[in-house]
């Protein structure tokens, strides 16, 4: 893997726009891979200890949030647009549940969870009409928590938890949930892994890799799970089958997309990993980040990571104020 350290950096937050990053809490100050940093500014600072960011696909809009609290702000081209909150319930527990997606129609919303912990909204970001917000709604007791849409907006992922805790997944379909939002109360069915499933991320816009760390609990321990501690196994979304379980040969946490192969794992160190060999193919041991495996990260440090796979890069904030930027 090639590295490029960004030297000084002092962001606050880190989010991709194109081959760019932008730390939009502090005045949309940009990061390039061309250049070490420019100190431009597109919008304004905000006097919050905000440590969290994405951009939506077409690089107008941006969120910010704290991780690990209730507040967020909606910004366009670096200005306001409104204030979010989610509910205080054990939000200072596990990640803020957020994601940008934009539909065929060139609509973009914002996935997340306004009125309660178990229930998703997707918000139009440019009007903050909330189609989805019924008075039908009944949903599952579920913590949603690091969302993420498939490439193609086709899909999303919620990587959440469930009491007592157990770090689970529940995916769905964008267009059948804007057709009928009932759907958000429920999930796609696969079959039960009888296993804890600590970390999903996409591969393809219908191929949703999940895996069970080496931590992971099982849910029935004299049932022979479909699934094993320390195992990946790739999600069809569209045949609902999976692949066969492959074995990760180094423990790995949050796992973020290089392309169909390879997968950013940052647990401990950086590393990259062959999902269909279950080789680690690359490691950084003199570079620590994280030790977290699960959304419920109220006993480790934040850590700020941007993954883009379009440029097979991930980009850490270190706590020295460098930002790492990994290119595969």
């Amino acid at each position: 893997m090639e590295q490029y350290t960004i030297e000084q950096a002092y962001a606050q937050t880190i989010s991709w726009r194109n081959n760019e990053l932008v730390d939009w809490a502090l005045g949309g100050r940009i990061y390039s891979l061309d250049k070490n940093k420019d100190t431009g500014s597109t919008g304004s600072h905000y006097a919050y200890g905000f440590d969290g960011a994405i951009t939506s696909a077409d690089g107008q809009y941006a969120f910010i949030y704290k991780k690990l609290g209730t507040k967020g702000m909606l910004l366009k081209n670096g200005q306001l647009l409104r204030e979010i909150n989610r509910s205080y319930y054990h939000a200072d527990t596990y990640e803020y549940p957020a994601a940008f997606i934009t539909t065929e129609t060139g609509v973009t919303y914002l996935v997340h969870c306004p009125q309660s912990y178990c229930r998703l909204e997707l918000e139009e970001v440019e009007t903050g009409y909330i189609p989805t917000d019924i008075p039908e709604r009944n949903p599952a007791d579920f913590f949603h928590s690091r969302l993420e849409a498939s490439p193609g907006s086709s899909w999303f992922v919620s990587k959440g938890w469930v009491w007592h805790p157990m770090d689970d997944v529940r995916v769905f379909n964008v267009s059948d949930c804007l057709r009928n939002p009932l759907l958000l109360d429920k999930h796609i069915e696969t079959r039960d892994f009888n296993i804890e499933i600590n970390t999903a991320c996409f591969i393809s816009d219908n191929e949703l890799l999940i895996g069970a760390s080496y931590t992971a609990e099982l849910y029935d321990e004299e049932e022979t799970a479909g699934l094993k501690p320390g195992q990946v196994a790739i999600w069809n979304l569209l045949s609902n089958e999976v692949s066969s379980p492959v074995k990760i040969d180094s423990p790995f946490g949050n796992l973020f997309p290089i392309d169909e192969n390879e997968v950013w794992d940052l647990f401990l160190h950086p590393k990259i990993i062959n999902i269909h060999t279950g080789e680690v193919t690359g490691v950084l041991e003199d570079m620590p980040t994280s030790e977290q495996t699960s959304a419920i990260i109220h006993h480790l440090e934040p850590l700020q990571v941007a993954s883009n796979s379009a440029l097979k890069s991930i980009a850490i904030l270190m706590r020295d104020h460098q930002i790492k930027i990994l290119t595969r």
